[in-house]
């Protein structure tokens, strides 16, 4: 099966699905990304797109599609649109993820609802939550306790965002964690990643 995960910047996808991405490679089936900007208003642009190349070495990403646009700048009109379409067209997902449409970045809504156009004929179709997410209420929760771990790992792999919180001395790895715990609760279990889903087909 292939997953395509997408972000509006790198390090989106490891905050919000990361785990999820690392258990579908564990169960064999083939993990794509895509960023749409560089994430060069968060710090120099080569050194942001070879952390994300670094964290999808760890997760095990077949391939990593860059969107081209510049941080801050990320348009909602036809042709990220059809940005996003070509790669489905490419990669031929069976489910996609991708960042919540309720957020107070402009990037991670107009990403959002560009997405919500290209995926109209796609059968699973899943939001995730970043620190910046707004009114997120999840219904779908995936397990990650046994993988905990690893998702601090490829979340380290961003070495120059691990700070870049603007909560106190907080890490990304400890909202990562307060995170977790609060939907695996939710989920009733230890730390969980959440979603909301655009479509999802159970097969029965």
């Amino acid at each position: 099966m292939n997953v395509l995960a997408i972000g509006a910047h790198p390090d989106d996808i490891e905050i919000g699905c990361g785990a999820t991405l690392i258990k579908y490679r564990q169960k064999k089936h083939t993990v794509y990304t895509l960023i749409m900007t560089d994430g060069a208003m968060g710090g120099d642009n080569e050194i942001r797109r070879n952390e994300q190349l670094r964290s999808n070495k760890i997760i095990g990403v077949e391939k990593t599609f860059w969107g081209g646009y510049k941080d801050t700048q990320l348009p909602l009109n036809k042709d990220i649109i059809a940005i996003i379409e070509d790669v489905i067209d490419k990669v031929d997902p069976v489910f996609i993820f991708v960042n919540y449409f309720d957020d107070t970045h402009q990037d991670h809504r107009h990403l959002a609802k560009a997405t919500i156009s290209a995926t109209r004929y796609i059968k699973n179709v899943l939001f995730y939550e970043v620190p910046t997410t707004h009114n997120f209420s999840p219904s779908i929760f995936v397990n990650i306790e046994d993988v905990f771990e690893e998702k601090n790992r490829i979340l380290l792999a961003h070495e120059s965002q691990v700070m870049k919180t603007n909560i106190g001395d907080l890490s990304i790895v400890d909202v990562a964690q307060a995170q977790a715990g609060f939907r695996g609760m939710q989920g009733r279990v230890k730390y969980a990643e959440g979603f909301v889903p655009q479509r999802l087909f159970i097969n029965v």
